[in-house]
Formats: C-alpha cells, sequence, structure tokens
C-alpha cells in the first residue's frame, strides 16, 4: 500500500473527503518528525513506539577501495511493533 491509496482508505473508513484524509495523515506524519527530532518517542497503543535513538560514530570500510572511513554518529529511526500489531499478524 502506498500513500495515496493509505488515504483512500482512511477517506473510505472515517467517510470523509479524500483531502480531509490527507491533511490528517500529513498532520500525523508531521507530528512524528516533529516529536523524533526533539527526541521523544511517539506511541500509539495497540499499534507501536517511534523512537530515534542517537547511533555512535564508527569505523566502516569503503566497499570500492577497502579503506577505513569514519562514519559520523547520527539519529535513526526505528520503529517497535506493539503487541495488538504483532498479534494480528
Amino acid at each position: 500500500m502506498n500513500k495515496s491509496e493509505l488515504i483512500e482508505h482512511i477517506a473510505k473508513q472515517a467517510d470523509i473527503s479524500k483531502a480531509a484524509a490527507s491533511r490528517s495523515l500529513e498532520a500525523i506524519i508531521g507530528a512524528v518528525k516533529t516529536t523524533l527530532k526533539k527526541g521523544g518517542s511517539v506511541t500509539i497503543t495497540g499499534f507501536g513506539t517511534f523512537t530515534a535513538p542517537k547511533r555512535q560514530a564508527r569505523m566502516g570500510r569503503n566497499p570500492r577501495t577497502g579503506a577505513a572511513i569514519k562514519i559520523k554518529a547520527a539519529k535513526v529511526p526505528k520503529f517497535r511493533p506493539g503487541k495488538g500489531l504483532r498479534d494480528a499478524l
């Protein structure tokens, strides 16, 4: 399912227009992004938790040359499914 199919599904299930469903989805995505940027987490009970832990800097290798390179520290988004989602699958 892609984003437009998800918008159609939301619109149909909630009995709202596609434009309203699109705005709702964008608002949810924006809220998750903003919260993760600030270092927080977003938990949707029964669905899962979005987090953005900081990954340490580390040494890696250039696959072409084999030379050692330094990989910078970074925040990496992660999703941990909740019990409701795991049970549904």
